[in-house]
């Protein structure tokens, strides 16, 4: 599981690592980040898991989210993963929306996709497992979970159903109900098969509505003019507060679906998360 250290830059009073590694789970080579504030030898400190949307790489937070200033100051290690396998023997399709760079954060069953596309348990046991071999300071018992796009789809699903690895849980922008949506069905179809009661797993909407987990209060922030919003992509409104889970989605005049927006409120997730994660 050792990853290799691609490169290290200082950033903030902390260091922005990237790292490769051989992952088993989606059997190809993966590439992250992590950001780690400085600390005392023998010191812990808390984790923030970012999911990227459609496209995107490791490299977009974190070139263009603002995070690192947020991690060091709350001191919190970042942690943004890629958004799928990659290599030349990975199965793609000439569309942006499927194959590399929309791994969309769930196990595919169906072939060509199943070789490789297994995001879900990438994220949520090897990655995790492979950051703690080469950042000791990460204390994966205190770690909350956020995301864009896609990502944002990825950090409401696999937040509500591992609540024992993610303590907090917020998103932005997130495809919140694929099941009903372009997007969604597409990819789903595409990755899982056609039985809609298997979409329905990864489903961010409906996984709140059936909700009987340990208390959750979710932060979840949408551009108002966003084209993907206008679109019908997103469907922010289908994120209901139920049993022990509350959201709160508030709209913002006048963003888009674009890094401007994430960098804008990344502050403010930074704080919901430390709150929750660190009482």
């Amino acid at each position: 599981r050792m990853a290799e250290q691609v490169s290290a830059v200082r950033c903030f009073n902390g260091t922005q690592y990237v790292f490769k590694h051989k992952s088993s789970t989606v059997a190809c080579d993966m590439t992250f980040g992590v950001y780690v504030p400085d600390h005392t030898e023998g010191e812990k400190l808390p984790g923030l898991l970012y999911l990227s949307g459609l496209t995107c790489t490791h490299a977009n937070v974190m070139e263009k989210g603002g995070a690192q200033q947020f991690a060091s100051k709350l001191r919190m290690i970042f942690i943004h993963p890629d958004t799928s396998p990659r290599g030349t023997d990975v199965a793609d399709a000439d569309k942006y929306d499927l194959g590399q760079g929309a791994g969309f954060y769930i196990d595919a069953t169906r072939d060509p996709w199943s070789n490789h596309y297994k995001m879900r348990s990438y994220i949520d046991s090897e990655l995790l497992a492979t950051v703690a071999t080469v950042v000791p300071a990460f204390d994966a018992t205190r770690l909350g979970i956020t995301g864009h796009s896609m990502g944002g789809h990825g950090a409401l699903t696999m937040g509500l159903t591992r609540p024992d690895l993610f303590r907090s849980i917020s998103a932005f922008a997130p495809i919140s109900n694929p099941v009903e949506c372009a997007w969604g069905k597409g990819i789903f179809g595409e990755y899982l098969g056609y039985n809609v009661e298997e979409w329905k797993k990864f489903d961010g909407s409906l996984l709140l509505a059936d909700y009987t987990g340990p208390a959750r209060s979710i932060l979840v922030d949408q551009g108002d003019e966003d084209n993907f919003l206008k679109m019908g992509q997103l469907k922010p409104e289908t994120l209901k507060s139920h049993g022990a889970a509350t959201v709160e989605v508030r709209m913002q005049a006048g963003y888009d679906h674009s890094y401007y927006f994430v960098a804008t409120f990344m502050g403010d997730h930074f704080e919901h998360h430390h709150k929750q994660i660190t009482m």
